[in-house]
């Protein structure tokens, strides 16, 4: 008989819902995607059985309280929960939670944190001398209280300690990283089957950045400058030149790339550079086209200027961006 892969989610008041619902959702596909192959039993644990409050006000019921999880654990999931800081969200970091998942991780064949649940795993000793991720609002947060760990803010998600650790982005990355686990667990087929049950446009791997790059940086003081971002977003074949975007915007070549660099803290051949080189992403992960054609269509015009962005982007080529990403069948 396979193995039951037996899932075990921490809950505590004021988890985030979709931190908890969105991994039982992809596993729950799995199970229906294999006809019921991929056995997963899943189960919520908190420090009392019963009624949980969620931040949403949705309340979950547990399955079980900590002291009846016992040993027995195949993959320990661990979501995360806010506080309003003065300066934005501020994780909480419950004692009680963090004692339990110290405790129980020793047991489990892999453990995985959610979103700011990775501040629980920090808290509990298990990311010392390893890169992790969390949501972006809270990274710096992560890295000053806990030295040892390195943090990266941009990936969605980061697999370490051979796949016995994982810390995944916030807060839909839940997705991409419960996704992750089915395919180490069943293969790739069955990952993507999962997604498209769950209408992803793109099964996204670990590596990719949590913001596409309209999204990267904050919204500006100017609202023609934020418009003129989504703008270029959805012109990636016109003439993106200086020139052009200066014309559009009715101002000087030289007062706009002025405006410009202040606004978003960078040159505006370096944004629209930028952005096409992530349509490029896009073309590379998602379809068979061709280099030149993947050049063409995200407004790089030839491989050649497609081989040079990417290095200057990515530290990486197309080709080899495209056997780690790709999402299609070879």
């Amino acid at each position: 008989m396979p193995t039951t892969h037996r899932v075990v989610i921490a809950v505590f008041p004021e988890v985030d819902l979709l931190d908890v619902t969105g991994p039982a959702e992809v596993f729950a596909l799995a199970d229906r995607e294999t006809g019921g192959r991929a056995r997963y039993d899943v189960r919520l644990a908190a420090p009392t059985a019963g009624e949980v409050r969620t931040s949403a006000g949705v309340r979950l019921c547990a399955d079980l309280s900590f002291a009846e999880v016992g040993a027995r654990v195949d993959t320990l999931l661990v979501p995360g929960a806010v506080d309003r800081g003065d300066f934005g969200p501020v994780a909480r970091v419950d004692p009680e939670v963090v004692e339990w998942v110290r405790a129980t991780a020793q047991h489990a064949r892999r453990v995985a944190s959610v979103c700011v649940g990775a501040h629980v795993l920090a808290a509990a000793g298990l990311l010392d001398g390893r890169t992790a991720t969390t949501h972006w609002s809270t990274a710096a947060q992560l890295a000053a209280d806990h030295p040892a760990v390195t943090v990266d803010p941009d990936p969605i998600f980061v697999r370490a300690d051979r796949g016995r650790l994982w810390t995944g982005a916030g807060i839909s990355a839940c997705l991409d990283l419960s996704l992750a686990l089915v395919a180490e667990d069943h293969g790739e087929g069955v990952a993507l089957a999962v997604a498209r049950q769950l209408v992803m446009y793109l099964k996204r791997q670990g590596g990719q950045s949590q913001f596409s790059v309209p999204l990267a940086g904050p919204a500006t003081s100017r609202r023609d400058i934020d418009e003129l971002r989504l703008w270029i977003a959805d012109h990636l074949r016109e003439d993106l030149s200086a020139g052009a975007l200066a014309g559009r915007m009715c101002l000087s070549e030289r007062h706009f790339a002025r405006i410009f660099a202040q606004e978003t803290g960078t040159s505006p051949a370096a944004y629209v550079e930028a952005a096409r080189v992530e349509a490029a992403r896009r073309l590379l992960e998602g379809t068979d086209q061709p280099l030149d054609q993947v050049a063409a269509g995200a407004g790089l015009g030839s491989v050649e200027t497609l081989h040079r962005a990417f290095r200057r982007q990515l530290a990486t080529t197309p080709a080899a961006y495209r056997r780690r990403f790709r999402t299609t069948p070879a």
